[in-house]
């Protein structure tokens, strides 16, 4: 039977995030209806300030980034292009290129009927030597997509439960086991290329991928389980464990 690309524990911590969001917007409908003057605004704050972070992050990247066509980067667009079809897209999303001054990153998002990846330049650049690695990490993003986390009303959904801590960070965390489970189901191969996430651009290839995931059953305790609750990705050897044996879901606690 295929295994699911959905992570397990994601839907239940979407429910949770979602209830803690509708309790608070509730209690505040409650108070304005009994005339306080302050709630009104705070309902309306939430979903505007959701809007804008969105709609501001998306002009960021259309006039600061380089977009990534069939003519600009066409190795890179073909990689979105098939990730996309892999996962039954009826749109492919757009992607650019960002600066990245030195740091490993790389997003998806979207605003309005809009939905993009960017991968930091610094990333970008290990496609050069080492295509499967962006071929992962494009259909790292593209999951994400693809799986809805980008959409407004699912953001708007755990906005705040996204600022109580331990609490939107692990939906976070099983949502990056999602579109790494999508990612693997794209380009398999390319998921030692997360050595870069530890080592950097220029030393990942001399990386032990599966001495970093045995560490996932030996190097534990309370502050790594503190440092894996309070981070939006799961920690790297949690990451890479569930990477490595594709027969475990990845842990989210």
């Amino acid at each position: 039977m295929r295994r699911s690309l959905r992570h397990h524990r994601e839907v239940p911590a979407l429910v949770i995030c979602v209830l803690v969001t509708l309790f608070t917007v509730v209690g505040a409908f409650s108070r304005a209806l009994s005339g306080d003057p302050n709630e009104p605004l705070l309902l309306l704050s939430i979903p505007a300030l959701v809007y804008f972070v969105r709609g501001q992050l998306y002009a960021r990247q259309r006039v600061n980034g380089v977009r990534i066509t069939a003519e600009q980067f066409p190795e890179a667009h073909r990689m979105v292009v098939e990730a996309a079809e892999r996962f039954g897209m009826h749109r492919v999303p757009d992607a650019y290129v960002v600066l990245g001054n030195g740091v490993i990153n790389a997003f998806a998002s979207g605003h309005g009927f809009r939905r993009y990846v960017a991968v930091n330049s610094d990333l970008f650049e290990v496609g050069a030597q080492d295509p499967d690695t962006l071929r992962f990490v494009i259909g790292h993003e593209v999951g994400h997509i693809a799986a809805g986390h980008t959409s407004f009303w699912r953001q708007f959904g755990v906005s705040v439960a996204n600022v109580i801590p331990g609490v939107g960070s692990s939906l976070g965390r099983a949502q990056e086991y999602t579109a790494d489970n999508h990612a693997y189901e794209y380009c398999p191969e390319g998921a030692e290329g997360l050595r870069v996430l530890a080592a950097g651009k220029h030393l990942y290839r001399d990386v032990d991928f599966d001495d970093i995931a045995r560490r996932a059953h030996t190097d534990t305790g309370f502050f790594v389980l503190l440092v894996n609750l309070l981070s939006s990705h799961p920690v790297n050897t949690f990451r890479f464990a569930a990477l490595a044996d594709r027969d475990k879901p990845g842990r989210v606690l």
